[in-house]
């Protein structure tokens, strides 16, 4: 089975401090695009941060309201997308509950990230049960809006495949209902005699003939269907493919190009390296951060020649300089022609460009408080409304609603 919602993505962050230009390249910019091409519902992941961070909580609720902030400075807009705090919708608890009665303990031990993090973070007491769990409580945050599309590096999607699994195997237990034919024809009754008869053709050319088009397109009609109700729309959905009633989709992974953005010592840009350039820096951080940067160590002295491609700076020219500036350092630098003082300043001038414009919508934001909470306060009830419809699904479906 895979059915998606490819109209929707779901993508979180959790709230551990200030944002950083890494966390701009790597991950907000792509929201602000994948606004404007689907339904959008980003989320503040603050029980995720409990996982680790569970011995100290002091500085989650001043991160959250920073983080909103720097994303709302950063171009991701309201009116678009949905924003929310994911402790506000309990839906995804719950479902992380009921999820977790199903889901094998050996799936959760054998994601890749659980016996890393656990290396990496050897410091801190990571043998707890929500931080095994916390793989199926992402899995509980994408299934929870039925989400198509979950944005992500190559590293986790380990973690969308397990959803896929979960969500499959939930379909599996609690998908047939005892009426599930005769509901089927009260459903396709309701599309209307046209309709009705070209879902009917194409899901015998798909299962008769194997024909993954005419699947497609019976999807499509679907999903422009007005005259049926959502749980209708998943019965429909589950016949095409011969199962039963498709409660919880499988999402798919939306692989985002790999953060460009180098910190400044040439690794990954991460807090843990302690090579950041926060997105509030003040200039003149910014500037001492950059000029202090290491470069190609061949070039002791100001007369020896470098490579770019070994320099840190390069990076950043990289992400931030165009052909003609990046033509001047692989020349300049290969033939001693410049500085290393000279590269890095068309650098400065870049990041310093960037910020300054995100640091004033930053200042503007936080002399509105009520605006930001008020945006979080909609979002919030937006999701949840979503939420709602999918919890009384799945208890519907595990015969969990007692009336």
């Amino acid at each position: 089975m895979n059915l998606t919602n490819p109209q929707r993505v779901l993508s979180g962050m959790r709230p551990t401090g200030q944002l950083h230009l890494g966390h701009l390249h790597g991950v907000l910019k792509n929201w602000v695009q994948l606004q404007h091409e689907y339904k959008c519902f980003f989320f503040v992941a603050d029980w995720h941060a409990l996982t680790t961070h569970y011995d100290d909580t002091s500085g989650i609720n001043e991160s959250i309201w920073d983080m909103v902030i720097d994303w709302l400075a950063a171009g991701v807009n309201p009116g678009e997308a949905t924003l929310f705090i994911q402790s506000r919708v309990p839906e995804h608890a719950e479902l992380h509950l009921l999820l977790s009665m199903i889901t094998p303990l050996s799936w959760l031990e054998r994601v890749p990230s659980y016996k890393d993090q656990q290396n990496k973070l050897s410091s801190k007491d990571l043998g707890t049960y929500g931080f095994l769990g916390y793989p199926l409580l992402q899995s509980a945050d994408i299934l929870t809006y039925r989400a198509g599309l979950v944005p992500v590096g190559e590293d986790q999607v380990a973690h969308v495949e397990l959803t896929r699994e979960v969500a499959r195997r939930f379909n599996f237990v609690y998908g047939r209902e005892p009426d599930f034919e005769e509901r089927v024809k009260v459903a396709i009754k309701k599309m209307g005699k046209k309709n009705a008869k070209l879902y009917k053709e194409l899901r015998r050319r798909y299962q008769e003939q194997g024909d993954s088009e005419a699947l497609q397109t019976a999807r499509a009609l679907l999903e422009g269907q007005q005259n049926i109700t959502i749980g209708d729309k998943e019965r429909l959905f589950g016949n095409l493919e011969g199962s039963g009633k498709v409660i919880l989709p499988e999402p798919n992974s939306l692989l985002t190009r790999a953060a460009k953005m180098p910190g400044l010592d040439g690794q990954k840009m991460s807090k843990s390296y302690n090579n950041t350039i926060a997105l509030r820096s003040p200039p003149e951080e910014v500037e001492v951060a950059l000029r202090t940067m290491p470069t190609d160590p061949a070039r002791v002295r100001r007369t020896d020649s470098g490579e770019p491609e070994k320099c840190p700076v390069w990076q950043m020219h990289e992400v931030y300089s165009n052909d003609e500036i990046k033509s001047w350092v692989q020349e300049g630098c290969r033939s001693a022609g410049i500085g290393c003082i000279d590269c890095k300043q068309p650098v400065i001038d870049a990041v310093l460009n960037e910020l300054n414009p995100l640091q004033e919508r930053i200042k503007a934001y936080q002399e509105d408080r009520e605006t930001v909470h008020a945006i979080i306060a909609e979002g919030c009830e937006s999701a949840r409304n979503e939420a709602r419809e999918t919890l009384e699904e799945v208890r519907q479906a595990m015969g969990l609603l007692y009336r």
